[in-house]
């Protein structure tokens, strides 16, 4: 495999871009990542040297001097409406359609790097489909890309969705769990004979029924959860999304690929290809796919959520109350305490075996995996297998995505689908449906919901309509004290200080037992 290192590059004509070596001390460069990882590398370094080199360019502040911005780019990764206006200065910046942001983590922060995000940190989805769009409708390039998408300018109103900031923290684990239950649908889809249905289920979660007609084409309108991109096309792909809040990226590469041209103006070799000036800004290999490699396995890394819980016996008493009466309302019905990773799919990979065009593919690189239950290797807290050789996620999740809405006249109802084409009336007639929340480390990163605007997990469960309705009336229903118990259970599920091994601690950060006694 040929090695290349691409470190910087200097325009030498407005028709010519070369690459060029720039050293961490040459003077006068402003480089966020002086030395890139060449491709290759991601072989010869251990698992903490590849986490410690994502780290770097998850917090780098990219300039510049190294290919941040895109001038003649969307977000979306296709040609600006206007290439006569570029994206420049005043107009290198933007919070609707991006770029708008010089780091990944100066959103993801909450409460460290590759966590959430306060509301300021926001991100407008759909956005990225416009040149430069602003919240005025009568803004030149918005009026252009709208115009080209769909021919109505009245939908200048709805370019953008906004949505808060996910936090990363045990993401490993949690695409590790969605490529095994995608594996089970896959293999239950393969035992289907023509005019036969057949339940899919994977780790006790139900997707639904799937049918195959006598004519051998799938009938998928009993399917629940998956996204539509899963359920498209001749034979369905069942394909489980756990990244976006709306189920849209399947890989943790692939949200890379796609956050760093859209937030950053960074694009990676793999997405836009070696030597090619994709966004028109004079640098070339502005992120190798050793580089991608190595920030996909920082956020598997990252260390997994744990709890604290106080030596308090009043507080003892309503965070045991609380667990009770969070499983009694149905809160557990989708926020499933824990689900089983098994055959040792706490070894992570990459590439992912579901990765999408565009973005690496198994066979096109030798696989990188890693151990995230290790604990030499990553920072704790860690996991660890059970007895039987089961890791259990204790991520409070189904990954499933469900209507939590009542309807289009709800707030919390989103304006466009971005899972249907613009323009269409599918598109236009918004979205309701959501990943699961994972409820682990939720105290430690409001605000809350999918759009952040709750500054209160209380406000947050009383917003649930739709499919969780039911479960909603009957949280109203307990008791004031009861109601306060299940906040005072949902208190104690935290980001830990980085370094503690233990999963459960109590207030001063010293490992206990819950629960008590046990």
């Amino acid at each position: 495999m040929k090695r290349l290192r691409f470190w910087g590059v200097v325009v030498l004509t407005t028709a010519l871009v070369t690459a060029i070596s720039v050293s961490a001390g040459q003077v006068g460069q402003e480089l966020s990542v002086p030395n890139h990882l060449a491709n290759g590398e991601e072989f010869t370094l251990t698992p903490a040297e590849l986490f410690e080199r994502g780290k770097q360019m998850f917090n780098a502040m990219w300039t510049a001097q190294e290919g941040g911005g895109r001038p003649l780019t969307k977000g979306s990764g296709a040609p600006i409406a206007d290439p006569d206006s570029p994206l420049v200065f005043p107009r290198s910046f933007n919070r609707i359609s991006a770029p708008d942001a010089n780091s990944c983590a100066g959103c993801h922060n909450l409460p460290v790097s590759g966590g959430g995000g306060d509301i300021v940190a926001n991100v407008f989805v759909l956005g990225q489909r416009f040149d430069f769009a602003t919240f005025d409708g009568t803004d030149d390039m918005p009026t252009r890309g709208a115009t080209a998408e769909n021919g109505d300018l009245a939908q200048l109103q709805n370019i953008a969705n906004s949505r808060g900031t996910t936090g990363m923290f045990g993401s490993g684990y949690l695409e590790m769990l969605a490529r095994q239950m995608t594996s089970d649908l896959l293999a239950i889809r393969g035992t289907i004979a023509a005019g036969q249905s057949k339940a899919l289920t994977s780790k006790g979660v139900s997707f639904g029924t799937l049918t195959r007609r006598a004519d051998g084409t799938w009938d998928t309108s009993r399917v629940v959860g998956l996204p539509a991109q899963s359920l498209a096309g001749a034979t369905p792909s069942l394909i489980i999304h756990p990244w976006h809040q709306a189920s849209a990226v399947v890989s943790l590469r692939q949200f890379t690929n796609n956050a760093m041209n859209h937030h950053h103006g960074i694009q990676t070799t793999e997405r836009f290809g070696v030597g090619t000036d994709a966004d028109g800004d004079g640098f070339i290999n502005e992120m190798t796919r050793a580089d991608v490699t190595a920030v996909s396995i920082y956020q598997a890394g990252l260390p997994v959520p744990g709890r604290v819980i106080p030596r308090d016996s009043e507080i003892e008493a309503a965070v045991l109350l609380g667990e009770q009466k969070f499983a009694q309302v149905g809160c557990n019905t989708c926020h499933i305490e824990q689900l089983p990773l098994t055959n040792q799919g706490w070894i992570y990979s990459e590439p992912n075996p579901f990765n999408p065009a565009g973005n690496l593919r198994p066979g096109e690189a030798p696989q990188v995996g890693v151990n995230l239950n290790n604990r030499q290797h990553f920072p704790g807290p860690r996991l660890r297998p059970d007895r039987n050789r089961i890791t259990w996620v204790p991520a409070y999740t189904d990954m499933k995505l469900h209507d939590i809405t009542s309807g289009p006249n709800d707030p919390n109802r989103e304006a466009l689908n971005m899972h249907f084409a613009a323009g269409t009336p599918e598109f236009f007639a918004g979205n309701g449906r959501f990943l699961t929340k994972r409820l682990w480390g939720v105290a430690s990163e409001p605000p809350y919901f999918h759009h952040g605007m709750y500054t209160t997990m209380r406000e947050a469960i009383l917003a649930h309509a739709g499919e969780a309705q039911g479960v909603t009336d009957a949280f109203r229903a307990l008791a004031s004290s009861e109601q306060d118990a299940v906040i005072e259970f949902l208190k104690t599920l935290q980001i830990l200080p980085r370094g503690t091994q233990a999963l459960v601690v109590d207030e001063n950060g010293h490992p206990r037992s819950w629960p008590p006694g046990t």
